[in-house]
């Protein structure tokens, strides 16, 4: 092969269709992308937007023993062939709850700022965030507390003005079981 390209077989002067060097000023038109999310922005009304994203919850089992880590996973998803942007209220795009305080935290955990946010989904695209939960709950900025035991809710919500009636929320319920009495 090497013979072919040494001998200057390819390099034909009168003849147009040879292979030659690559002309770098001309692009291929053909090749023009659209910005999607720049298209879903404009085009996608916000509630439909809203409707089109799920944002669910899940552990591996129900119910823990008292002190276990408590391991979930939370899934952001758009089933829509084109993509999705929200608008959130902070960069903080999502948080997660446990029994409705902030990251299993009776004090503030984050001070975003006030500029706005912008969560984007590709199409089809399901985002998978896995967290774990050590059964506290932060009642100071230096001290936790052991839960008790009994039913806890671990939830997920995209950072937007009421979530829960955009449907933009995701809940899961596990419960934790008193440790075994030792006799």
């Amino acid at each position: 092969m090497r013979r072919i390209y040494d001998s200057g077989a390819l390099r034909r002067d009168d003849e147009p269709f040879t292979p030659s060097e690559k002309d770098k000023s001309y692009k291929i038109q053909a090749m023009r992308s659209v910005n999607s999310t720049a298209w879903s922005r404009r085009v996608l009304p916000q509630g439909l937007r809203h409707r089109a994203v799920s944002v669910t919850v899940s552990t591996p089992r129900d119910e823990f023993a008292l002190g276990e880590p408590i391991r979930f996973k939370v899934t952001l998803r758009n089933p829509l062939p084109t993509p999705v942007a929200i608008s959130t209220n902070s960069p903080l795009l999502w948080s997660w709850t446990v029994d409705g305080f902030a990251e299993a935290s009776k004090v503030p955990v984050h001070d975003p700022p006030d500029e706005e946010g912008e969560l984007v989904l590709d199409r089809g695209e399901r985002k998978e965030v896995r967290k774990r939960w050590d059964q506290l709950v932060r009642v100071s900025e230096t001290e936790w507390e052991q839960v008790d035991p009994g039913e806890h809710t671990i939830g997920a919500e995209i950072n937007v003005d009421e979530p829960e009636e955009k449907g933009l929320t995701g809940k899961t319920t596990v419960r934790i079981l008193p440790e075994e009495n030792a006799d």
